[in-house]
């Protein structure tokens, strides 16, 4: 449990978020923390306010709570897992800090630091040795507090790649034809996911250390390898086989594995203008802070969607998320927009979906092939930063695993984060 924290020179008390009975009050917390599109028009999330950490058996939601009346001002949620890394060592205990929020009638009061140190002790007492969160590169208050006032150093720099799924693609950007059998896309069963998937992993500067689990929640909905027909690949042809070196044995010279999350399973985007606001319930993560910038949202415009604008306003949407993408080979640039449409094609069968997105690590060497360019024009992309501060104890860079290395650039981004 958390210790009640009382802050007597803001009297806010910081406790665990009680389910049974601050639910309402977290909704109306994060409607006020809304974010805005534009001018007349708010965008929304949502679903579950634990939905994000309800998955890590380590959890925890904070709030900060107005003494002399009760009411909520501030929230943010933690959570324990397990990484590896690429420079050998032993697994590592970090801390995700995710969703913090506090009311904009009472920032610039310490609310937001004291929420942030409140979630390091508790991840500090559950084994956690880093806190790591995340925040959009031009989200200059989230950096500075993180950077200037809690002590967090620079870690990762990634991009989030965000494509509607409704919006047309030229044929000549995706000349590469699923059906037409040049290419082929396979879904693998969750022992040869798991098996293809520990390998390539070894590649990464940083990785979740249980990805059976993350493959086996019930919001992915399966793992697939891209290839190409002509080469083939036998290692698979017996599902029974999980055997690493017996699937690899076979692998064709070009080829690429991805996985797909679905979000719409926990939360959905809202958009809404003002006169169409009416109660409705909400929670915002940190997804809705590196969505916004992305979303242009040409398929609001009738001219590219068979539902209209006012329609789309009215009814919230979900997204797929698009992970664990890695590839090999001189043509896997081309496997990349077999890919990208096969994902676009998902989305388009799911109900409610609008959005595809993707997050490469900065340095990732497949960002070079992810089809953008004039035929791409309604996707958009933005830059993602990682933060990063040692929790027990003062360790100096040259002698610490993670602060040593940073920043990291070929990373494996959670799905249970987003």
């Amino acid at each position: 449990m958390v210790d009640n924290i009382h802050d007597h020179q803001n009297k806010v008390l910081i406790r665990e978020f009680k389910e049974a009975t601050d639910f309402e009050a977290v909704e109306k917390l994060e409607k006020n923390c809304e974010i805005g599109y534009k001018k007349g028009i708010s965008i929304f999330m949502s679903g579950d306010p634990l939905c994000r950490i309800r998955l890590y058996p380590v959890h925890v939601m904070l709030v900060a709570q107005l003494l002399e009346n009760g009411e909520l001002v501030g929230a943010v949620r933690g959570c324990i897992k397990r990484v590896g890394t690429r420079f050998g060592g032993t697994d590592l205990t970090i801390g995700c800090i995710l969703g913090l929020r506090v009311s904009p009638r009472h920032r610039r009061m310490g609310i937001g630091s004291r929420l942030v140190k409140s979630v390091e002790e508790w991840m500090e007492r559950n084994g956690a040795q880093y806190a790591v969160l995340a925040t959009e590169e031009n989200n200059v208050a989230s950096t500075n507090l993180f950077s200037l006032k809690c002590n967090y150093v620079k870690f990762s720099s990634l991009v989030i790649y965000v494509q509607p799924v409704n919006e047309h693609l030229a044929e000549e950007a995706l000349d590469v034809d699923v059906s037409s059998r040049h290419i082929k896309i396979e879904k693998l069963n969750i022992d040869q996911a798991v098996a293809i998937y520990k390998n390539c992993l070894r590649q990464r500067e940083i990785y979740p250390t249980d990805i059976e689990a993350i493959l086996k929640e019930e919001l992915s909905m399966g793992t697939w390898v891209c290839f190409f027909q002509e080469e083939g690949w036998t290692g698979l042809e017996k599902k029974e086989e999980k055997d690493l070196d017996s699937i690899m044995a076979t692998a064709p010279k070009s080829w690429a594995i991805f996985s797909v999350w679905n979000t719409s399973e926990t939360y959905k985007l809202q958009i809404r203008r003002p006169n169409l606001l009416k109660l409705f319930h909400v929670s915002i993560s940190h997804a809705m802070e590196r969505i916004l910038p992305c979303l242009k949202l040409p398929f609001m415009s009738s001219s590219s969607s068979s539902m209209s604008s006012s329609e789309f306003h009215k009814k919230p949407f979900g997204f797929l998320f698009l992970y664990g993408i890695h590839g090999e080979g001189e043509r896997v640039g081309e496997l990349m927009k077999g890919v990208w449409r096969f994902g676009k094609r998902m989305g388009e069968k799911e109900k409610d979906c609008r959005v595809m997105m993707t997050e490469l690590g900065g340095s990732d060497p497949l960002r070079a092939h992810v089809p953008q360019g004039s035929s791409f024009s309604s996707m958009t992309c933005i830059n993602d930063l990682w933060y990063l501060k040692r929790l027990n104890g003062p360790v100096s860079d040259e002698d610490d695993e993670l602060t040593a290395i940073r920043p990291v650039g070929n990373v494996f981004v959670d799905p249970r984060e987003f």
